[in-house]
């Protein structure tokens, strides 16, 4: 991935979600209020970041498979533990999710920007993904912090508002860095 279609692709995650706070309807604000118990949100951002992480396993090198020749007993010793995840582990299971892609994501879009020390506005980029990364170690420790963010945000509409803007933003000046590379 080109270090251009990395800095668009989290300019766009940016701006979506800004939009989304800034417009805060009824109904999305319901939908974030819903987010971290919902079944759905679960199987769709549990299951696929399961399965992103199941494919980089899979792929691993020999060099990186300790105590076997190929990674596919780790395969399905990792797939045997996302699927029990389901049974034994239902709740915030959307909220973990969203923190295993946001970390398995992060890893082509940090790459991207690697060593190009001559390009010094790849870091407006580079640092979104590091405080993503640090909201999605935080939150797969404690899930249940995001449901009360979602409270706190919502009790005042200003705040929802202010959020979305400064992301909306900081999305626009992404997407405006990624032309100057």
């Amino acid at each position: 991935m080109t270090l251009f279609f990395a800095t668009l692709i989290t300019a766009g995650i940016l701006l979506v979600l800004g939009t989304l706070f800034l417009v805060s309807n009824s109904a999305i604000k319901s939908m974030f209020k819903a987010f971290p118990r919902s079944q759905a949100a679960s199987v769709i951002f549990f299951g696929g970041g399961a399965a992103w992480f199941l494919y980089n396993v899979a792929n691993m090198s020999t060099a990186d498979v300790i105590g076997f020749s190929t990674p596919t007993p780790f395969v399905y010793i990792f797939g045997v533990l996302a699927v029990a995840a389901f049974f034994y582990l239902p709740e915030f299971l959307a909220v973990r999710g969203l923190s295993v892609l946001i970390l398995v994501g992060s890893w082509p879009l940090l790459m991207s920007a690697y060593q190009l020390y001559e390009l010094p506005q790849r870091l407006f980029m580079v640092s979104a993904i590091y405080v993503a990364i640090s909201a999605a170690l935080y939150l797969a420790v404690s899930p249940f912090r995001l449901r009360d963010f979602f409270e706190w945000i919502y009790r005042t509409p200003g705040r929802a508002r202010a959020l979305g803007g400064a992301l909306a933003v900081y999305g626009l000046v992404l997407a405006g860095v990624a032309f100057t590379y």
